[in-house]
């Protein structure tokens, strides 16, 4: 429980600048590391290809179902013994592991510990009830649009970083420049970041702790949660369809065979830098039209400008449409994370905003396994048409099942 007095302070600000800088230092980090595991599987003597893909497969499903399950326990916990603390167990165990991982001999303790990673880590939501439980409520929307918009700027410069360690240095010091970068963003935050958190009149036991508080889906906003969780999982599906099989067709409209890779780099970072940009102005103004209204448009741009990127013919025109689509998408998950907010208890939101990590690493695993079946069975375009689908789809219920209250709380 927090008290009326933490978001008429300046701190908010400083902890929201803190975390920004941590969870930059975060998500670049582990996209430091991440890419580079088929390659370090060869330094660990795997080499026959087949076993390099059930390996990269287990690699990257594991620490996600693991952090499924984790994700809501820790979220409790946060409710129970507050949110910094949470953010810095995700960020120095985070450190502690990508170290060991950097010294491992086999791809089995490397695969061990990668589950751990998925069960001890988790920055991501950690951050984000932190941001929120702190955040005035007309700076919610830009709070958490700047947050978003650090995990955009980490997922973007991580992979550039850890392509150039790798090549200099190594693949196995990735994983060491990993963990320095989980730490100094630990460290950062640890410093800066302020959390007033009184623990509540009647505290959990430990072992009571661990079971998550999801009481709120059974509440009078229960039928907006349960519609933002899914909106949740519609955007990780939509956007997991199409990541894998981007660089394939953009190979099918590049003319020349020598600009394949810096024409799919260019339109990655592109749509990353519209992403960002939009999740800080989309967040600014969200307050003011409203978090339910803008969803609802942010929605309905991502999927208008997904769905003529199938019919893309040269990189110019999916450059342009990328441009689009992934700014509204950047304006999504600020909005919906400040709807969650709206719609549940202060002393209950971590468990809410844990199930909401749960339901993103769901969506996440299931979107590529879609967009498999339909590149096989109906060609590369079909998973824009199918993105734009889900995220039409998604629009659509937002008026439906969200409430206006958050209008209420503007009044």
């Amino acid at each position: 429980m927090y008290t009326s007095s933490s978001v008429a302070t300046a701190s908010w600000k400083r902890t929201l600048y803190s975390v920004w800088v941590g969870e930059v230092l975060a998500i670049a980090g582990f996209g430091t590391s991440t890419p580079i595991i088929p390659f370090f599987l060869g330094d660990l003597g795997i080499t026959d290809p087949q076993t390099v893909k059930l390996y990269t497969g287990l690699l990257q499903s594991l620490p996600a179902i693991s952090m499924m399950v984790m994700a809501p326990i820790w979220g409790s916990l946060a409710d129970q013994y507050g949110r910094k603390p949470m953010l810095l167990r995700a960020m120095f165990c985070g450190a502690g592991i990508l170290l060991l991982q950097g010294l491992v001999k086999d791809p089995g303790q490397l695969l061990l510990l990668r589950t751990l990673q998925g069960m001890l880590t988790g920055t991501v939501g950690a951050a984000t009830v932190l941001v929120a439980s702190v955040s005035p409520e007309e700076e919610r929307g830009y709070s958490l649009g700047l947050l978003q918009m650090s995990i955009f700027l980490g997922n973007s410069l991580g992979p550039l970083f850890g392509g150039y360690i790798s090549d200099a240095f190594g693949h196995r010091i990735n994983f060491f420049a990993t963990s320095l970068l989980l730490l100094s963003g630990g460290i950062i935050v640890s410093l800066f970041a302020t959390d007033d958190f009184t623990a509540p009149a009647e505290r959990k036991s430990f072992a009571k702790s661990l079971i998550p508080d999801f009481s709120p889906l059974r509440g009078e906003h229960g039928k907006a949660l349960w519609t933002l969780l899914a909106i949740v999982a519609a955007d990780q599906i939509a956007g997991s369809i199409t990541s894998p099989f981007l660089p394939l067709f953009i190979k099918t409209i590049t003319q020349e065979p020598a600009r394949i890779a810096s024409n799919t780099g260019l339109v990655i970072a592109a749509g990353a830098i519209s992403s960002s940009v939009a999740a800080v102005l989309i967040g600014k103004i969200s307050y003011r039209l409203g978090y339910r209204r803008t969803l609802m448009f942010c929605m309905g741009g991502a999927a208008l400008f997904y769905l003529p990127q199938a019919f893309s013919r040269s990189v110019f025109q999916l450059l342009i449409f990328r441009l689009m689509s992934s700014f509204f998408i950047g304006g999504n998950m600020p909005s919906v994370n400040a709807l969650i907010a709206v719609n549940t208890p202060r002393e209950k939101q971590g468990s809410m905003y844990g199930l909401r990590s749960s339901v993103a690493s769901a969506g996440g695993a299931i979107g590529p396994a879609i967009g498999s079946a339909l590149a096989i069975g109906f060609g590369y375009g079909s998973v824009f048409i199918a993105t734009g689908t889900v995220l039409a789809i998604a629009g659509i219920a937002v008026p439906l099942f969200v409430s206006m209250r958050e209008r209420l709380l503007q009044d």
